[in-house]
């Protein structure tokens, strides 16, 4: 069985904030504890997020009860009346997630049967306990950036290797299948790489660096427009001198594919063979025309999965 970290921090920072409430005498201080419990995310960014919430939805969920209960008694069918009113309100105000935690704490002043000062303070101490600790919990986060570059180092040999079998496998559409599977399973790791830049960039309060995140999504897109161009060399079929200069533009790549490559020395190989492909003469039969469409296409294809990247260095 393994125990996460997020596991840890919460088997911590619950009973702190339970021994807090219960050092101040509050009322209920196991709220604070479930509070904190409810609280503590994956990250620092979504856990203080989710601490503010809180607040505002207890504020919210503290002004509904008290024009209910003190118009109307504090009755079962008014705590009723009360969440008819506040559950609306909180979708509208994007506080849902404070919903049950605001209420269990409302129900405090309905087994009271009032809504004395001293008891309202109390429960705002508990929440503020209750997320307080939980903010703790998550002041620290392990640094993912090095995991992070090994992913890069991943996707961009596996990307590579993956050119240079396209390369080879042009005009043998029964080698297809083999890079197919390839390519699913790195868009597979780009995807959980891109979850795991998300959650770097969100353990930063003020300087997230969302690099990470925008390259690895760069990295899916091209390996969509990679994918298209599997469904094109499956059913290819060209003379070799045809398909000879996407050859070497796919083997260029492959030797050249790097984090920090602008792309414009492959983009200018794509407009010289592109000038080439304008000049050749027309094709003589039907077949020979569509087998022209379909390098015509790939080769389309692949100047968008360069460009990509390219704008990707632009933007950067």
């Amino acid at each position: 069985m393994k125990i996460g970290l997020r596991t840890i921090k919460t088997a911590v920072a619950a009973p702190i904030a339970l021994l807090l409430a219960g050092g101040l005498q509050l009322d209920s201080a196991a709220s604070a504890a479930i509070i904190t419990i409810l609280t503590v995310t994956n990250t620092k960014r979504s856990t203080a997020k989710t601490a503010l919430n809180r607040l505002f939805s207890l504020t919210l969920a503290t002004v509904i009860a008290a024009g209910c209960f003190l118009l109307l008694g504090f009755h079962p069918i008014v705590f009723g009346l009360y969440l008819i009113l506040f559950i609306p309100l909180s979708i509208r105000f994007d506080l849902a997630e404070g919903i049950a935690v605001s209420s269990v704490l409302i129900t405090h002043y309905l087994v009271a049967g009032a809504m004395p000062l001293t008891l309202v303070i109390n429960e705002y101490l508990l929440m503020v306990i209750g997320v307080g600790c939980a903010l703790a919990a998550n002041l620290y986060m392990p640094n993912t950036e090095k995991q992070l570059q090994e992913d890069q180092i991943v996707v961009e040999v596996t990307m590579k290797k993956m050119l240079d079998r396209m390369s080879a496998f042009l005009n043998q559409p029964d080698k297809e299948e083999i890079l197919r599977q390839e390519c699913l399973s790195l868009q597979d790791f780009v995807k959980k790489a891109q979850t795991r830049a998300l959650e770097y960039e969100e353990n930063h309060f003020f300087n997230g660096n969302s690099y990470y995140f925008e390259y690895f999504a760069m990295r899916r897109l091209q390996l969509k427009i990679f994918s298209d161009m599997l469904q094109i060399l499956n059913r290819l079929s060209a003379a070799p001198e045809d398909v000879q200069e996407l050859k070497e533009l796919f083997e260029f790549t492959a030797e050249t594919l790097a984090e920090e490559n602008d792309g414009s020395a492959i983009l200018l190989k794509i407009e010289e063979v592109d000038q080439r492909y304008q000049q050749k003469s027309l094709p003589e039969n039907r077949q020979a025309f569509e087998e022209r469409a379909q390098l015509f296409q790939l080769f389309q294809l692949f100047q968008d999965f360069i460009e990509i990247k390219a704008g990707f260095y632009r933007n950067k």
